[in-house]
C-alpha cells in the first residue's frame, strides 16, 4: 500500500486526536516499519489495519466509521494534492464511474507498483451508480467513506447502498443514487 495512505491517517489521527493518540497507537502496533512512512514509500496494508485497530482501541469509535471518516477525508485531501485528476468530472457520479479508467490509470503511472482495488462499474440512469468493489484487503469501509468524501467535494446528495456479496469474491456493491 502506498505511503500516502499512511501518511495522510496519520495527519487526520493527529489533528483529531492528538499527536499523543499517534504515538500511542505507533507504539502498541507491531509494525515493521516503525511507524516511519513516506508518502511514496510501500508498505504492507496489515500496517494500516493494525494502526486503525490500535487507534479503535484507544478511541472506542468502531473500526468501520474510523475508516469510513478516514475514506471521506483521504477524498478531500486527495481533492487538495491531485485537483488535476479530481476536477475531470463535472460531478460526483461522472468521477466515481471514471475511478477505474481514468484516475486509477493516473494512479499507476505515479506509483507503478501500487497495488488497487478494481471497481466495475454501471449507470442504470444518469441519477445512479453501481460501483462493484473488489480487493482480497477488504477496505470496503475505506470505499464507503471515499465515496462520501467524492459526494461532498461535489456538493451532492445522494443515499448510498451497500450490498456485501454471498461470496466475497462478487465483490461489494455500492449503489449511489443522486437525491438532489
Amino acid at each position: 500500500m502506498k505511503g500516502v495512505i499512511f501518511t495522510e491517517f496519520m495527519g487526520l489521527v493527529e489533528s483529531a486526536f492528538g499527536f499523543d493518540t499517534v504515538d500511542e497507537i505507533i507504539e502498541r502496533s507491531d509494525l515493521p516499519s516503525g511507524g516511519a512512512y513516506t508518502a511514496v514509500g510501500t508498505y504492507d496494508h496489515r500496517e494500516i489495519v493494525s494502526l486503525v485497530t490500535q487507534l479503535s482501541e484507544v478511541t472506542g469509535k468502531p473500526v468501520q466509521e474510523l475508516l469510513a471518516h478516514f475514506g471521506a477525508y483521504l477524498f478531500s485531501r486527495f481533492a487538495a494534492l491531485y485537483p488535476e485528476m479530481v476536477n475531470t468530472a463535472e460531478n460526483a457520479l461522472d468521477f466515481l464511474e471514471g475511478v477505474e479508467n481514468y484516475i486509477h490509470v493516473e494512479v499507476r503511472k505515479l506509483y507503478p507498483n501500487a497495488d488497487l482495488p478494481r471497481f466495475d462499474c454501471t449507470r442504470p440512469n444518469s441519477n445512479e451508480l453501481v460501483m462493484v468493489y473488489h480487493s482480497g484487503k477488504h477496505f470496503e469501509d475505506l470505499a464507503g467513506g471515499l465515496i462520501e468524501g467524492c459526494l461532498a467535494h461535489f456538493g451532492e446528495t445522494a443515499t448510498v447502498t451497500r450490498k456485501n456479496p454471498e461470496r466475497p469474491e462478487e465483490g461489494v456493491s455500492f449503489h449511489v443514487k443522486r437525491t438532489g
